[in-house]
């Protein structure tokens, strides 16, 4: 019998950290891509020391390197999307910007999600320098900037992130206070979208890389940008439901949901 060929699947692209816990970084995106349907490829940028709760160390991985993790995906692998976590350092965005200008030269519509993580929950730097400027050389490449309100402020609010070049940015309301979260999409065309989300008790680690890996998959899947921040929120609120204890402090987004 001749080889049979097996089905595919869309493929992310993914630019993000190592967290030993599980919780965050690329453990959070390879299974809310998954989740979706959809196969991840972790490019690692970082390794870090964590536990579900606290950052106590970051050592970004050589751009060398990373560019060659990068490389020999895309030499064989056609990229349906990309999602980027920390970049470990400014160096490292600067390749990584590099790359997807590299993939565009093939797709120029290639999504990039890009989910500006500056710090953990307690404050703890995720990025070798300053982690506002190691963003810069992404934003202008960036299809949708995924903040919450802390890391907007830091960037200067949705306004700024358009001037500097991201075509959308979902502002997520989940560090704000009250009952309901507001999630607020400011299109490329000026325009503006909510959803609202009930509250959920306690605090969670990694749900903004488990919101921003589900739109990216939602986007390599070819839904369009509005019903895949649909999708992937009502994904993520499920995951956050079903959230689970590893130890004292922060769940962990229940991302396999059946």
């Amino acid at each position: 019998m001749g080889r049979q060929r097996l089905p595919g699947r869309p493929v992310v692209l993914v630019f993000a950290g190592l967290d030993p816990s599980g919780g965050a970084g690329l453990a959070a995106d390879i299974l809310a891509i998954a989740a979706q349907g959809v196969h991840a490829l972790p490019v690692i940028t970082a390794l870090t020391v964590q536990d579900n709760d606290r950052v106590f160390g970051v050592e970004a991985v050589a751009p060398a390197m990373l560019r060659r993790q990068a490389q020999a995906l895309i030499a064989k692998i056609a990229i349906d999307a990309v999602k980027i976590g920390i970049p470990g350092s400014a160096a490292n965005a600067a390749v990584i910007a590099q790359l997807i200008a590299q993939l565009r030269l093939v797709r120029p519509d290639l999504p990039v999600v890009l989910d500006p993580v500056l710090a953990s929950g307690h404050g703890d730097l995720l990025s070798k320098g300053d982690a506002v400027l190691a963003l810069a050389p992404l934003l202008p490449v960036t299809t949708l900037i995924v903040p919450n309100g802390p890391e907007a402020l830091a960037l200067g609010g949705a306004e700024s992130l358009r001037a500097q070049g991201c075509k959308n940015v979902l502002l997520t309301g989940g560090h704000g206070e009250g009952e309901v979260i507001v999630n607020r999409w400011c299109d490329s065309a000026g325009g503006e979208r909510e959803w609202r989300w009930p509250r959920l008790p306690g605090a969670f680690h990694g749900s903004g890389c488990t919101l921003a890996s589900a739109i990216a998959a939602r986007l390599a899947l070819g839904h369009p940008l509005a019903e895949a921040l649909a999708l992937a929120q009502s994904y993520c609120h499920a995951a956050l439901a079903g959230a689970y204890a590893i130890a004292p402090g922060q769940g962990i987004p229940q991302r396999f949901i059946e």
